[in-house]
């Protein structure tokens, strides 16, 4: 109980202590005028009001993540807490904001123009089909599960294959349409329904902490069934990624930043619902503990389940908020994946046509980029959906560490303390380099040796990284 709400009460102490040292680092000017403005277009480039962007933004990132992740992470113990609560304030919400805040003052630029502008033009190259990629990914696993619960809620009526349909139609309008038609009109609905929806937990959650275990030398211990094979490190931080750190965040961040109105609400907006964001996966994460009588029965039901999240987030939703959790869950996991998979195919068709500097203002032009993604979806669907999944979780994180390198190095030229960048870059390095060399997707090496190796990469990239900037790189940020 004191473990749990220790850390919430941190996290939320993060947004206003380490969200005001990074906004003060970054330095937001009033007087600039943002791309919202500058480069307005009513399809992709359009003010809008901070608060919608801010339930625009929660919601692009949420999706499955930090309800299933968390609940997955759960089973861990909780010595997840930690990594949601730490990983948001140190990570999550520096990637986040300087993601979005670094596109603001490029133009709106997508993710793989900033990160190539910092790492050179091959990176950039690399990352337009690795974010590309990632984005399909992304289309596929949050098109699977809903589809597939739609299903179960119908009795079979309506067959799976075509909810698939129905849902990428809907991915179609929303993706070709200006951003205010839509996704500015139904987001911010559906995001506060989902931080209602957390809300609606906690509180019900609070007469249930007795059964929650504490960080103690006990609960920092691997309590997972599956411990001997799925060590802590790496396989948490990778499955906890949305409520933690996400590079898929770095993807949706350019699409508020070409809609915020001034750079002063960038605090809210990105490092804001990422903080949100962590509020909701420690909720989760707690819930699944409490909500069952303890770790040991929660691990027994999803054992007897087959793992699966999404009858773990309806039981305790009816259970704790009778017919209006079964409505709110079912707004968890059919609408909040499929709205973040749509911003996906979204940001793809942005990144693509950056790629081939493709003019958006004619609709047949956006239906002429879309069309190859939604087909490559297609293609993966046919694909088992644990195997793409575990692919989309590594590819994410992935992504992350490029995006945390650019930050590093912007942060390094702008002569700021580039150091709150560069240490959860180092982190995240070691993190996604063990887990494809650990696990049974990757290399099914030794744990040790992969650790032992994936401290040697991060060591190569800090090193490249001082040759690349300069020696005295450790002294020449100046105060912010």
């Amino acid at each position: 109980m004191i473990s749990f709400i220790a850390c919430f009460t941190v996290l939320i102490a993060g947004y206003f202590l380490y969200g005001s040292y990074v906004d003060k680092i970054f330095k937001p000017e009033k007087s600039h005028i943002t791309p919202a403005f500058k480069q307005q277009d009513g399809i992709d480039y359009v003010p809008l009001p901070s608060w919608k962007i801010f339930l625009i933004q929660f919601l692009n990132i949420a999706g499955l993540g930090p309800i299933f992740g968390a609940l997955m992470g759960a089973m861990y113990g909780p010595v997840v807490f930690l990594w949601i609560t730490l990983g948001t304030i140190f990570a999550g919400g520096v990637h986040d904001y300087f993601s979005g805040m670094i596109s603001e003052r490029y133009k709106g630029e997508s993710l793989p123009e900033i990160v190539g502008r910092f790492l050179g033009i091959p990176v950039r190259t690399f990352m337009r089909f690795f974010t590309i990629i990632l984005m399909i990914l992304v289309g596929t696993v949050f098109v699977s599960g809903p589809a597939d619960i739609l299903d179960k809620i119908s009795g079979g009526v309506i067959d799976v294959r075509w909810w698939m349909a129905l849902i990428f139609v809907y991915f179609i309008v929303s993706t070709i349409f200006p951003i205010d038609k839509i996704i500015g009109k139904i987001y911010p609905v559906f995001g506060f329904a989902l931080l209602f929806m957390a809300v609606g937990i906690l509180v019900t959650l609070i007469p249930n902490l007795d059964n929650l275990p504490e960080l103690n030398r006990a609960g920092l211990r691997n309590l997972h069934p599956g411990a001997d094979h799925l060590p802590i490190f790496p396989m948490m931080f990778i499955t906890v990624a949305c409520g933690a750190i996400s590079g898929f965040h770095a993807t949706q961040s350019p699409l508020m930043a070409r809609c915020i109105k001034t750079e002063c609400d960038g605090k809210k907006v990105f490092y804001g619902a990422m903080v949100a964001e962590g509020c909701v996966a420690l909720i989760w994460a707690a819930a699944g503990m409490a909500f069952f009588g303890g770790i040991e029965h929660f691990q027994l039901f999803m054992a007897e389940h087959g793992n699966s999240a999404a009858l773990a987030v309806d039981n305790i939703s009816r259970g704790w908020l009778g017919k209006l959790g079964g409505v709110l869950a079912l707004l968890g996991v059919v609408a909040a994946p499929i709205t973040s998979a749509d911003t996906a195919f979204r940001s793809g068709r942005l990144i693509m046509s950056d790629l081939f500097h493709y003019d958006q203002k004619q609709m047949y032009k956006r239906i002429l980029l879309s069309f190859p993604l939604f087909a490559a979806a297609f293609v993966l669907l046919q694909i088992n959906f644990d195997v793409i999944w575990r692919y989309f979780a590594w590819w994410n994180q992935s992504l992350a560490v490029f995006t945390l390198w650019a930050v590093s190095v912007y942060l390094f030229r702008e002569g700021k303390n580039y150091f709150i960048a560069l240490l959860p870059a180092l982190f995240m390095t070691v993190v996604c380099s063990t887990y494809i060399l650990t696990a049974p997707e990757g290399f099914g090496l030794n744990n040790f040796l992969s650790v032992g190796i994936g401290l040697s990469v991060a060591v190569c990239f800090l090193m490249l990284f001082f040759l690349k900037n300069g020696k005295n790189a450790g002294l020449s940020f100046k105060k912010s």
